[in-house]
């Protein structure tokens, strides 16, 4: 089917500037799409590859080799210098998100092994991607084990594959697009560091331009090719200039006092490490070549940041994602104010149309909605020469609400006259902040689980992770084929079918028909055996009643909690949240991948009334039993935050055989010279370990 064009997207300009700016320079890193479902992230993804110029490869090789720089170390080589050439398209290779890990690298070949005895590689998704673009739809839900063969990739641009008896080195440099839901969760900190732009898209907020896109839709729908015929002439523009950047990209000079404020930008705005600073310089450069212009100017260093920077300043997982314009802004202002103290006679570039910079009404510049939204991508990225609402702003509304400071102090929100909120009608304290979140000790689940979902907490068997070994499958194959062990076991039961051939011969008997080649039977399969670590749901049960509402106690019980969602947020985890005071009990957070959410839920957590500990546990077990009836494969872990006291409702042990068989842990908070020890006897109730709040921290006395 004839992909959707290019250049026919409407709006979305900072996504399909950043595209093709990586399409010039590869060197940039990639690009991450951040938005909401529904926003035309992959249509735009898919249609880049059409635009790519074609790749001369070296005629039969798997790998790509360019004949202007073969790789020596090329697993189908030595190619000589003579060899043929031939020219392709650039390929888009899509990986998965269910994708295994044989074929992300690649495996034995067993179709040679059956057939020559020898043992051969078969490449993967990696080296069909080498030269090209490596799509991953949803990659912030990548099993870590894929996430982590992307990242040595993408590093030394290279795959080294060790399984299945084969070593091998291949080169596997790409342009690396992913997009992602952030309603779904967050990347890894760094995968995302990997990619050098990240934009966040919205659907268009103008009715004009939403009824446009739809009745492109359709109009593709109806006749793919004749409506791809409309904007043909804009693809070829879009593909020859992209050309043209790509020959100019080599003549483009960056000036020191360039590279200064690009220095001055990163320090200002608080980045970690060096990545930025290289990733901006490279991003500047691509956009004067995109403009037709060999001298870098000071709006290309802007207009860089504002797409290399944003996603590099988070300094904590759990900080709210989303760009900080404003504190961008005043990092660029500061960088010209220090570039002018140090050298005011010398006025940087203007960039404008007299010196060969970017016209906002011309065809190469200017804002980014460009007049035509059907028409070739022009200017820089949304907010630096004016803005609009049918584009994706670096500030996207997909993006979660974020709390005016990291602490979650402005998260003191007016509330109902009983200052609670859930409709309990009891008395309640001011929502205090937590403290710096530490490190946490790891709580997980002891019995090793079946199946389940691929994290870092549990240990468990899956389809997925690290092989570690085969086993005879017990009835249907449940996972994938182990094929060594399945060739070394076919090869053995051909080896004594021979024997016993030869001893029937020897013995006088009948020779029977000799067997020339090993074939794989039923009854030789043998299936991988994957262990590894799983995400669980860890459920949060925390007490907020008046026994909790001294504000130092408080804060320290807040900090333990978001510690802990810290930790649930590395390892992988999907978490949820339920509190309890005056009469009830109330979810704040349902289950979720987003702790981001959390975070800012517990910041705004209040505190004060009676303690309906039964009432808590009860909200448990039905949220755990609903969830188990949506995701079986996903084990939950319950972490009940309290002192033990219990002054409304029933005896909490009454409530314990709905939680019979979840893995419990009761976290103490009773303080003070005298203590009641009700959090033990709750303990002993669920079956549950004990933990006092203030052993949690990794390096104390339990």
């Amino acid at each position: 089917m004839t992909p959707y064009p290019f250049s026919a997207v409407v709006g979305l300009a900072d996504l399909r500037l950043a595209l093709l700016l990586t399409a010039v320079s590869p060197a940039v890193g990639g690009v991450l799409v951040r938005g909401e479902k529904g926003t035309a992230k992959s249509t735009v993804v898919r249609a880049l590859a059409a635009l790519l110029p074609e790749v001369a490869v070296v005629r039969g090789c798997r790998f790509a080799c360019d004949p202007a720089k073969m790789d020596p170390l090329c697993p189908d080589g030595p190619h000589a210098a003579d060899s043929p050439v031939q020219y392709r398209p650039a390929t888009l290779v899509e990986l998965p998100v269910g994708a295994t890990e044989d074929r992300v690298v690649g495996t034995l070949d067993l179709q040679r092994a059956l057939a020559d005895g020898v043992k051969a590689y078969e490449p993967g998704l990696l080296a069909a991607a080498h030269r090209g673009v490596l799509y991953v739809d949803e990659v912030n839900l990548l099993p870590d084990h894929l996430v982590d063969l992307l990242l040595d990739a993408a590093a030394m641009g290279r795959a080294h594959v060790e399984r299945d008896g084969v070593s091998v080195k291949h080169a596997a440099r790409f342009l690396l697009v992913g997009t992602m839901n952030p309603e779904e969760g967050e990347p890894r900190p760094q995968l995302v560091d990997r990619f050098g732009l990240v934009v966040n898209v919205s659907a268009p907020r103008d009715a004009k331009d939403r009824a446009e896109v739809v009745r492109r839709r359709l109009a593709y729908e109806l006749d793919p090719d004749r409506f791809a015929a409309r904007f043909e002439a804009d693809e070829r523009e879009l593909a020859a200039r992209i050309v043209a950047a790509r020959d100019l990209l080599p003549a483009v000079v960056l000036p020191d006092r360039e590279l200064d404020r690009i220095a001055l930008v990163s320090l200002a705005y608080g980045v970690d490490g060096m990545r930025a600073d290289i990733v901006v310089a490279r991003c500047a450069v691509a956009l004067a070549a995109w403009h037709g212009r060999e001298l870098v100017t000071a709006d290309d260093v802007r207009d860089a940041a504002r797409l290399a920077l944003p996603h590099r300043r988070r300094k904590d997982p759990l900080d709210p994602p989303g760009t900080d314009e404003q504190r961008l802004e005043e990092a660029l202002k500061e960088a010209d104010a220090q570039l002018e103290e140090d050298d005011p006679d010398d006025t940087p570039p203007a960039g404008g149309p007299e010196d060969g910079g970017p016209d906002s009404s011309g065809p190469d510049g200017g804002g980014p909605d460009g007049g035509d939204v059907g028409g070739p991508i022009e200017g820089g990225p949304q907010g630096t020469r004016g803005s609009s609402d049918d584009g994706a702003s670096p500030t996207s509304s997909s993006s979660p609400p974020s709390p005016e400071t990291t602490d979650g102090s402005s998260a003191d929100q007016p509330s109902d006259e009983d200052g609670g909120s859930g409709g309990n009608r009891v008395g309640g304290a001011a929502a205090v902040a937590p403290g710096s979140a530490y490190r946490t000790r790891t709580l997980s689940i002891a019995r090793r689980g079946e199946g389940g979902h691929a994290g870092r907490r549990s240990l468990s068997l899956s389809r997925r992770g690290r092989v570690v070994g085969s086993r005879v499958p017990t009835g249907r194959l449940a996972g994938a084929p182990h094929l060594p062990a399945t060739l070394r076991a076919a090869l053995h039961r051909a080896a004594t079918e021979r024997s016993r051939m030869g001893q029937a011969h020897r013995a006088g008997g009948a020779p029977g028909n000799a067997v020339s080649r090993p074939m794989v039977l039923p009854r030789d399969l043998r299936e991988a055996v994957h262990v590894g670590r799983e995400s669980n749901l860890v459920l949060f049960v925390v007490d907020a009643s008046g026994s909790m509402a001294a504000r130092k106690r408080m804060t320290v019980v807040k900090t333990a909690v978001l510690s802990l969602l810290r930790d649930a947020y590395q390892r992988r985890d999907r978490v949820g949240m339920i509190t309890f005071r005056g009469h009830e009990a109330e979810q704040v957070l349902p289950p979720t991948s987003s702790h981001e959410v959390g975070v800012l839920r517990l910041a705004s957590l209040r505190t004060g009334g009676r303690t309906p500990l039964a009432a808590g546990l009860r909200t448990a077990a039905a949220t755990i039993a609903t969830e188990r009836r949506r995701d079986p494969r996903r084990r939950p872990l319950l972490i009940v935050v309290t002192d033990g006291r219990a002054t409304s409702g029933p005896d909490p042990a009454t409530v314990a055989p709905a939680l019979a068989g979840v893995s419990t842990v009761v976290v103490d908070c009773e303080s003070g010279p005298i203590r009641l020890r009700l959090a033990a006897r709750l303990a002993a109730a669920l079956d549950a370990d004990l933990m006092p709040l203030e052993s949690l921290e990794t390096g104390r006395a339990a």
